[in-house]
């Protein structure tokens, strides 16, 4: 890297969504020293974990200075801080459709953590989940050790005694841009504009298969379903017997 920036890495996990969950992070300084975090709660969902570790992250550095540099696989935590907490507080913390912002008190705690070390002195950047990334994997262990409440010791330490290669960084780690339709005829696949599921009657929208395939992966009953634009997200939920609003 260029210059010294702290670099920190987080991940959240439920198991069930909801479900017990748990997150995780690394938080890496210049003068070369590791913390290792995590934590749990006995029901939760993914998003909201994931936001936690965020979270947990930027009130570990109060009252540090420099810029950090935060890597996540949560496209969901780096869309809403970056591009969508503008528009809602602008609706007085509405979605676009009217409805209540999920997870309110969640994204104002990191938008005032945010804030108060000033936005452009945190770069977010986007990892794939599951890549073999070794930073990105260690947070998912943490996390998910804490969620299943398996023992998982957390690391303290200088960099030169951290077993996990946390600067073996991606080269790109923008979020990836959501694929164009094909033009190639009918076959074409249309892009996905949110991806919808029902878990034990409750929908939930998500922004990546990835967050759509783990909640609904081994729950019985549950339904899902790619919504390729605002007004057939609407659609598939009234099909469902649903609302945007009840997202």
């Amino acid at each position: 890297m260029s210059e010294a920036h702290i670099v920190v890495f987080t991940d959240g996990a439920s198991k069930g969504n909801p479900g017990p969950g748990g997150w995780g992070v690394i938080i890496v300084t210049p003068d070369g020293h590791v913390t290792e975090r995590g934590g749990r709660a006995d029901t939760t969902t993914n998003n909201k974990m994931e936001l936690t570790g965020a979270i947990a992250a930027l009130t570990s550095l109060e009252g540090t200075t420099g810029r950090v540099s935060i890597y996540t696989d949560s496209t969901y935590v780096i869309q809403g801080i970056s591009q969508w907490m503008h528009n809602w507080k602008r609706r007085g913390w509405k979605t676009a459709t009217g409805g209540d912002v999920m997870n309110r008190d969640l994204w104002e705690r990191l938008d005032e953590l945010a804030s108060a070390r000033d936005a452009r002195a945190i770069s977010w950047h986007y990892v794939r989940g599951h890549h073999g990334i070794p930073g990105n994997e260690r947070v998912d262990e943490i996390a998910d050790s804490f969620a299943i409440q398996k023992p998982v010791a957390l690391y303290n330490g200088p960099l030169s005694g951290y077993p996990v290669p946390v600067f073996d960084l991606p080269d790109e780690t923008s979020v990836p841009p959501r694929s164009k339709p094909s033009s190639r005829g009918s076959d074409a696949k249309a892009a996905a504009y949110s991806y919808l599921s029902v878990v034990d009657g409750k929908p939930m929208r998500h922004f990546t298969w990835k967050e759509c395939e783990q909640r609904v992966k081994g729950r019985s009953g549950a339904r899902f379903k790619k919504a390729t634009s605002p007004a057939d997200e609407a659609s598939i939920l009234g099909a469902w017997n649903f609302k945007p609003d009840d997202l």
